[in-house]
Formats: structure tokens, C-alpha cells, sequence
């Protein structure tokens, strides 16, 4: 592939506050630790501490994690490396799309492995291993349970309640992966083989980016929510997460940034089979929305030392859980995450856990070999396809048109002479200038109509530049949203299987750029 960058604020695509962080915004230092630069790892370094205790607890459970599943040398070193004080992870996150969902969930991945390297050949006294955190307790099953490929949307139904990562490969799944079959064997096999929608996507992934050494985390884990505990009284009890991120939050909305997320008092869902509700303080302890348990605040904590597994954190707390148990130097995300987090360090500072470097993923445009034959014929350069197509539309249609489709000079004709000559009635009588003043504003209106008129005409006749504008603009933004938010990665993997190994060759998650891929033989 051919790589071309794009500046992210010529795109359009992202929000004030992501891009005043990148940027290096002064206000917004005092909301993160460490600047998104190669530099700061160094400090980061220094100052995240992770005991020998937990590091053989986190070995422990990956252990348990990936004991059912083959798994290649990369990431069985990995496992057993993280046990050395000398070894650190970098992480990113996602839900468990199916198939992957859109395809920035391989770009996340994509850039954490690429990240790791790169500080591998940056700090070679140390060891870098990168991380995907499946997202197994999120309950939003309607956000993930389709991808879109072709402009068709393959969606599976289920009844099934509570964590998505417990949701069971039932008949009606079946079902739907009748209606997939074109599928690749990675995914298709992954699903076949497993029982649950966590244990499928560990395979697929494992079988996707195995061979880079990347680790699956899940934290749904009973092991892992132990050394959570102090966190989980702390916020059921003392709401101190909340005063951290409320305080935080109303700060930027001080400097005029809209807020990602909103804390809560009680931060937790209360999490068993088929069940994520959430936890609410109540005037007797506390109850669980939408379901008939109701808690005594000794009952509570008894709860939280006998089974902190059936507390999830929410958005709030997760970025936080996730610090804990890993000896994590930097978390990527995407532009709505990344400023989500810069409400959160107050909390990190509350319980003296140490905040990651934060950094974008990569952002990427794959174009197909139709699409840049179309931009050759429009002779557009790649920051072209991030203009707003109307705004293109009526510019080229007016450079094109093949005479003056907005009657400029005849409206500035009309409009003086009515204005001269209601200044001359106007001494014959005063309500003649109103009259040719009322006169002029409907000739204006007619010239207006004429205008639209010649537009549209002139429209027709270059309708074959404007459609393949549209063209163009289906591939770059489908349905009105970024291709890397809609498209599933099928849609150039089944025709490029050297797909990622491609992005890894391409991404640099230290450049926080547009990239535009092509084809190389172009």
C-alpha cells in the first residue's frame, strides 16, 4: 500500500477538544500526565510500580485465560515475561463487535502492536507487550451485535440479557452464521468452536495478531477484581470517584469542552449470569435497578470480599481497573475515548495509581481501485475527499458552468433600476418608492428562480463528474459517517489477505495523521 498523510483538522472528522489535546493545548495539561510523545515513555517508566505480587497474579489468570486455546510462542513468551519486573504493556480496548465490527477495531490493534515495537527499539533495557482489553461485561448488546459489509447489515437477534461476553453461541446464532458463510476460516472457525461470544473473539484475535505477540485480556475475572476491592469500597461507600471526575469534568466544561461521560455516585453494576444492572445508593444501602436485590451496607461489603467479580465497573472506573492490574504505560484510543479519559485523572490521583501516556490510534481511508481511477478523472488530490460534497458540488458547478449560473450582473442591473427609478416616483408621489422597492424584491426572487433553474441544468450536464464525486464520497464517508466507523474489515480483507500485515507495515501510532492507503500499482 501506498501511504499519503492528511492533517486530522483537514478532515473535518474530529472534535475541538481531541485535537487541542494532540495538539498540545496548554490549558489541558493540567488533565493528563504525560504528553503523547516517544518521550514521555521514559518517565512513565520510572514511575509506574507493579509488585512481584501482582505481576504473578496477572500471569496467573492469563494462564486460566488462554488454558483452553493454543497459542503461538509470541504470546506464551509474552504471558510468562510479564512475570519481570522489566516488563510493561500497552493497551487498547473494544467491544466484542461481531467479526470485528467497524474497522477501526483492527486499526486499535494495529497501532498497539506497532507501539510496542517501537519503544522496543526505543528502551531496549526493556521489555514491551501489547494488549487488547476485550470488553466481556459491556451489556450494550444492540451496539455490537452486527457489521456491515457491502452496504448490507448482518445482524444477529438474541433474548439473552447481562454481560455480552457471556451470551452463548445458541441456535440462533447459528442461524445467523449460515447467512456469513463467505466469511474468512478465522472467523468462521472461531465461532463454530467456542460456547460463548468472549471465548470467539479470543480466538479470532489470537489467530489475527497471535503472531505479533499480542495478549486478550478479559477482566471479567474473580482473580483480577480482587486486587480492585479497595476501589470498589471506596466508591460504593465514599463516593470518591465521583467528586474526582465531577470536579474535573465541570473544570473543562470551564474551558468550554463538552463533556464524554458522567459520573455517577455508585460506579459499579452489579454483574452474575444474565445480569448487569446498576448499583444504587439507596436511604437503607443499597438496590440493584431493575431487579428485586437489595443489599444492607454490611451485606455490601461482606459481597465485595466474598465475590468482587459480580461488580463491573462502569466508563468512569474502567480505564481505572484496567491501570490496576496491568503494568500498563499507555492506552490508545479513539478521539471520543481519549478525551473521556482527561476526566478521569483526578480519580487516578485519589488512589495514587499512576496515568498512562494517552494516545490516539491510527486513522485510516483504504481507496479501492474504482475509487482512484474516479479521483484521476476529477483530477482531486487526496485532501479533496475530505471536502463536504455540497460544498464541492456548488463550487464546481459553478468553475464548470458555461455561463454565469447566478445572474450576478442581471440582479445588480434589475436592482438599480428600480432603485433609480423609485427615487424619481417617489417625487410624484412618496408610496411609489415602496411600490418599486416591493417590485424589485419579487424580479429578485424571479432572477433567483432563473438561477436555480441554470444551476440544475448545468448540473445535468456534468452529471457524470458529480457522479463520481458521489461515488467517491460512498466509499470515503457511507451512509454520511467515516468508513473507518461503518466498514467491516471483510470488505478488503476477502480480496487482501495481506490486509494487516499491510497496516503494520503502514501505521506509525506516534503520527497523528490521516492516513490515505492505496494501491501500491497505481
Amino acid at each position: 500500500m501506498k501511504k499519503h498523510c492528511v492533517e486530522l483538522h483537514q478532515t473535518g472528522q474530529f472534535s475541538r477538544f481531541f485535537l487541542d489535546y494532540i495538539e498540545g493545548k496548554k490549558e489541558l495539561e493540567p488533565f493528563y500526565s504525560h504528553a503523547p510523545k516517544l518521550e514521555s515513555f521514559k518517565n512513565a517508566i520510572e514511575q509506574k510500580t507493579f509488585s512481584a505480587e501482582h505481576r504473578k497474579g496477572l500471569v496467573d489468570a492469563l494462564h486460566s485465560q488462554y488454558a483452553n486455546q493454543e497459542v503461538s510462542y509470541a504470546v506464551s513468551s509474552n504471558i510468562e515475561a510479564l512475570a519481570s519486573e522489566r516488563t510493561f504493556t500497552v493497551t487498547t480496548g473494544h467491544q466484542l463487535n461481531l467479526f470485528t465490527g467497524p474497522l477501526y477495531f483492527i486499526y486499535k490493534i494495529v497501532s498497539t502492536i506497532n507501539l510496542a515495537k517501537k519503544l522496543a527499539k526505543t528502551y531496549p533495557d526493556y521489555k514491551f507487550v501489547p494488549v487488547y482489553w476485550m470488553a466481556t461485561e459491556d451489556h450494550d448488546f444492540d451496539e455490537i451485535n452486527y457489521f456491515k459489509l457491502d452496504g448490507k447489515k448482518y445482524q444477529w437477534n438474541s433474548e439473552q440479557t447481562g454481560a455480552v461476553g457471556d451470551f452463548e453461541l445458541d441456535k440462533t446464532f447459528k442461524e445467523f452464521l449460515k447467512s456469513v458463510s463467505f466469511a474468512p476460516e478465522v472467523f468462521l472457525d472461531a465461532y463454530a468452536s467456542s460456547k460463548t461470544l468472549s471465548e470467539a473473539a479470543r480466538k479470532y484475535v489470537n489467530s489475527l495478531f497471535g503472531e505479533e505477540g499480542l495478549l486478550v485480556v478479559d477482566g471479567d475475572d474473580a482473580k483480577l477484581k480482587r486486587e480492585f476491592t479497595e476501589v470498589i469500597l471506596s466508591d460504593l461507600f465514599e463516593h470518591k470517584p465521583f467528586e474526582k471526575a465531577t470536579e474535573a469534568t465541570d473544570a473543562l466544561e470551564e474551558l468550554g469542552y463538552s463533556s464524554q461521560i458522567f459520573p455517577r455516585e455508585v460506579n459499579f453494576f452489579y454483574l452474575d449470569k444474565g445480569v448487569r444492572e446498576r448499583i444504587e445508593k439507596m436511604e437503607s444501602g443499597f438496590g440493584v435497578v431493575n431487579t428485586e436485590l437489595r443489599f444492607t451496607e454490611q451485606e455490601m461489603k461482606a459481597l465485595i470480599e466474598k465475590h468482587p467479580e459480580r461488580f463491573s465497573p462502569n466508563v468512569v472506573l474502567r480505564p481505572l481497573y484496567q491501570e490496576v492490574i496491568l503494568p500498563n504505560l499507555a492506552y490508545l484510543g479513539g478521539p471520543a475515548e481519549v478525551v473521556y479519559w482527561l476526566q478521569l485523572k483526578g480519580v487516578f490521583d485519589h488512589f495514587e495509581v499512576p496515568f498512562p501516556v494517552l494516545l490516539p490510534r491510527n486513522f485510516a481511508l483504504i481507496l479501492n481501485e474504482k475509487v482512484q481511477r474516479k479521483m484521476e478523472q476529477l483530477n482531486w488530490s487526496f485532501e479533496d475527499l475530505f471536502v463536504d460534497l455540497e460544498h464541492w458540488k456548488k463550487t464546481f458547478v459553478k468553475a464548470e458552468a458555461s455561463m454565469d449560473i447566478e445572474l450576478k450582473k442581471q440582479k445588480e442591473v434589475i436592482s438599480a433600476l428600480f432603485d433609480t427609478k423609485g427615487k424619481e416616483a417617489a417625487h410624484l408621489e412618496k408610496t411609489l418608492e415602496n411600490a418599486f422597492e416591493a417590485g424589485k424584491v419579487r424580479s429578485l426572487k424571479i432572477i433567483d428562480q432563473m438561477a436555480t433553474k441554470l444551476r440544475k441544468a448545468e448540473e445535468r450536464r456534468l452529471n457524470t463528474q458529480i457522479e463520481r464525486a458521489c461515488c467517491i464520497q460512498e466509499l470515503v464517508k457511507p451512509g454520511g459517517s467515516p468508513q473507518e466507523r461503518v466498514v467491516n474489515m471483510m470488505q478488503f480483507y476477502l480480496s487482501n489477505p495481506e490486509l494487516i500485515s499491510e497496516l503494520l507495515d503502514c501505521f506509525d501510532p506516534l503520527d497523528f495523521r490521516m492516513m490515505v492507503l492505496s494501491d501500491e500499482s497505481r
